[in-house]
Order: structure tokens, then sequence, then C-alpha cells
């Protein structure tokens, strides 16, 4: 596990013919869809989104980046890594990272919130994802895999 990205999850990502513009290389919007699919696995090893809904909140973004270090072509074996990179009392923030080998060809950040179900403002972030962080940031502990967390105080489920 690498130490230094509590929450990391790292997935292979396979090319696909519709992924590659007229040049030969994957198009530019092919890496947000990356990243949705890498921040739903994020979710769903450290706080499946069924869980969110049952609490009744939900992730929402504000803002997504990606960095274009090298082109990906067709057959290239790409890995993409997230992570938490921040955690606030509503928001949390994210970082990726595509790679072919270890050469780092994007690199992505997003920000965003949870919101409540019923009211769609800001909401808390769920106390399982608070404690996982601060005792990352306190102690080092690395996070740990959904197990089934009860409710913490505050948070309902619907």
């Amino acid at each position: 596990m690498d130490t230094g990205r509590p929450f990391l999850v790292e997935l292979p990502i396979r090319v696909q013919g519709y992924d590659i513009d007229v040049i030969g290389r994957v198009s530019n919007i092919v890496y947000v869809r990356w990243l949705e699919d890498l921040r739903m696995e994020l979710l769903a090893t450290y706080f499946p989104f069924e869980e969110c809904v049952r609490r009744g909140v939900s992730p929402v973004l504000l803002r997504t980046e990606v960095h274009y270090h090298h082109p990906v072509k067709m057959f290239d074996p790409v890995r993409g890594r997230i992570w938490v990179t921040g955690m606030g009392r509503t928001s949390w923030e994210i970082g990726a990272e595509f790679v072919v080998g270890e050469k780092v060809m994007a690199s992505g950040r997003q920000r965003g919130c949870f919101v409540s179900l019923a009211t769609g403002r800001p909401a808390p972030v769920p106390e399982w994802l608070v404690s996982q962080w601060q005792a990352w940031q306190t102690a080092g502990i690395p996070p740990q895999p959904w197990s089934g967390a009860p409710a913490h105080a505050g948070e309902t489920a619907p």
C-alpha cells in the first residue's frame, strides 16, 4: 500500500476503440469518464454509494481538473489510481493519475461535497469517512475498507 496516499484505489483501464480521437490518442474527455470510474470504485471500497443513500446523503462533484502530460494510445496498459487528498466538514478532495508502467500520462483532481437527499443542501461528510481520515492525519493509520460500519450520531438513515 502507498502510505502517502490514503484511501488509495488502483484499477486497470482498457483503452477502447471509441476512446481514440482522429490522431490516434485517447480523447481528453475520456479521462473525465475514467475519473468517474475511479471515484465510484473508491466509494465502493470505502463508503458504498448504497450506504450513502441509506444515510440520506450523496457525494456531488464541484470541480474536475485533468492535466495531460503524455498521450495515451490504443493498447497502452493504463492503470488508474485515486486517493483522498483532503477532507473538511462537508467537502472532500481527491487526486488521481493515469500511468503506463510508472510514467504518469495524466493527472487529475476533483473536489466535491456531500448533500442531503432530502434538502439538496450541503451535509456533513459521513462520520465513518471523517474518522478514517483523522486517523490517517493524526496517527498515520491507513483507512480501512468498508465493512458495514454502524451509523454514527448525527447520521440518519431514511
